[in-house]
């Protein structure tokens, strides 16, 4: 591999990591354009619209729906995270005080145990009390600091919604910018890889929305038979860590159902720890099949790179792994990186 192409491959990743964090308005705006794009052409083609008038339509009908979307399920879910978060210190103080009585309780049974085991299980038991109190800090300043970022998330979306227009609007300029930037010879390679990163993307990004929402559905439909409230939030809350590697759904529901169950909750707490073995094996069952057929890799190769991209770059990581495995299998597609070793 020449120098050449390992400087294109180093800037192609910084690119890519700078749309995953700055200009991940103007990253978003470009899937929704690019999805938008068959709705563009059909206007032109059986209306005979020009090219203006039709993204005009196509992304005024996208910001209908999604701010109807936002109206009509945002406010509530919005509703239920705020009025969750609130009641979420107050659980962990609960369980707070139920260590302190179990610490209390204990005293009386290990006192006649040798010195060395109860200094380790007096240890054990203040360390999970500093513990649980970090955690209630933690939670506090989560919900400060999400209040504190409303300002900055209506930035982002009046920008992202700005971008959507423009970028439908010139995405063939852009698309012709970009192949200029190449040898006549080497633009029918980026042309086809283009088109195949396009189709590996969509597929990326449609087979994690289906999961998700399937999850999502699964999860609603599970709090809602156990009577939990704020189920809309709970549920959303349950995706968002779903999507993290190594964490997954047992995250939220495992510690919440065991934490009931040792309160004497038991209805409800048997009930989340089956939740979570049903959405597992359905995600394992399911999974593979949706994520091969979209995207075209293996599913070890997807779990490989969302867990590299997490320990190197973070939780941005989770997004930008899988790409660099998309952008690798559309290159060789394409004709690209076809690199074999000659022992």
């Amino acid at each position: 591999m020449s120098i050449k192409t390992i400087v294109f491959i180093g800037l192609g990743l910084l690119l890519l990591y700078l749309f995953f964090t700055v200009g991940a308005p103007f990253l978003l705006a470009l899937i929704v354009a690019i999805f938008l794009e068959p709705l563009n052409q059909l206007f032109m083609k059986r209306f005979r619209m020009n090219r203006l008038l039709a993204a005009t339509i196509s992304s005024s009908l996208f910001t209908i729906i999604l701010i109807g979307l936002i109206a009509l399920l945002g406010v509530k879910v919005v509703a239920e995270l705020i009025a969750f978060f609130k009641k979420v210190p107050n659980y962990f103080e609960d369980a707070n005080g139920m260590v302190d009585d179990l610490m209390n309780q204990a005293q009386s049974l290990y006192q006649n145990f040798p010195p060395d085991a109860i200094e380790t299980l007096e240890n054990w038991l203040m360390g999970l009390t500093s513990t649980l109190t970090k955690m209630v800090g933690t939670l506090s300043n989560t919900v400060i600091a999400f209040a504190s970022s409303i300002p900055g998330m209506f930035i982002f979306f009046i920008v992202f919604l700005v971008a959507v227009y423009m970028m439908s609007f010139s995405l063939p300029t852009m698309k012709t910018t970009i192949l200029s930037l190449f040898e006549e010879k080497s633009q029918q390679k980026v042309d086809a890889l283009l088109n195949n990163l396009k189709k590996s993307i969509f597929g990326f990004l449609r087979s994690q929305f289906i999961l998700s929402a399937l999850t999502y559905i699964i999860s609603l439909i599970g709090l809602l038979v156990l009577n939990v409230k704020y189920p809309l939030a709970i549920a959303l809350l349950i995706i968002i860590v779903d999507i993290m590697p190594i964490l997954g759904t047992g995250s939220v529901l495992v510690p919440w159902g065991s934490y009931l169950i040792l309160t004497g909750n038991l209805y409800v707490g048997v009930g989340l720890i089956i939740l979570f073995l049903v959405i597992t094996v359905f995600r394992r069952i399911v999974e593979p099949k949706i994520l091969g057929d979209s995207v075209g890799i293996g599913s070890l190769s997807a779990l490989i790179s969302l867990y590299v991209g997490f320990k190197l770059v973070g939780v941005i990581g989770v997004f930008i792994g899988p790409l660099v495995v998309i952008i690798y299998m559309a290159a060789r597609k394409a004709g690209l990186f076809q690199m074999k070793f000659k022992l």
